[in-house]
């Protein structure tokens, strides 16, 4: 195995890691209920925001734009 072949390891690793954080923001943003009523641009942005933020959301940080 080359060097090569360890980097392209690594980014295969690196790309499930951030598909398995995405879609846990996906299922804590979802279980939060910010994905009802995605109706206006604040509401959208909450909800990227509670995706990519998952981790405050689990502590109690409100992401919802107001």
């Amino acid at each position: 195995m080359g060097p090569g072949a360890l980097l392209q390891e690594v980014r295969v690793i690196r790309n499930i890691l951030i598909v398995v954080y995405l879609v846990v923001g996906v299922y804590v943003a979802n279980s939060h209920h910010y994905f009802t009523h995605l109706t206006s641009l604040l509401a959208v942005l909450s909800a990227v925001l509670a995706v990519l933020l998952w981790p405050l959301v689990l502590f109690g940080v409100s992401l919802h734009l107001k």
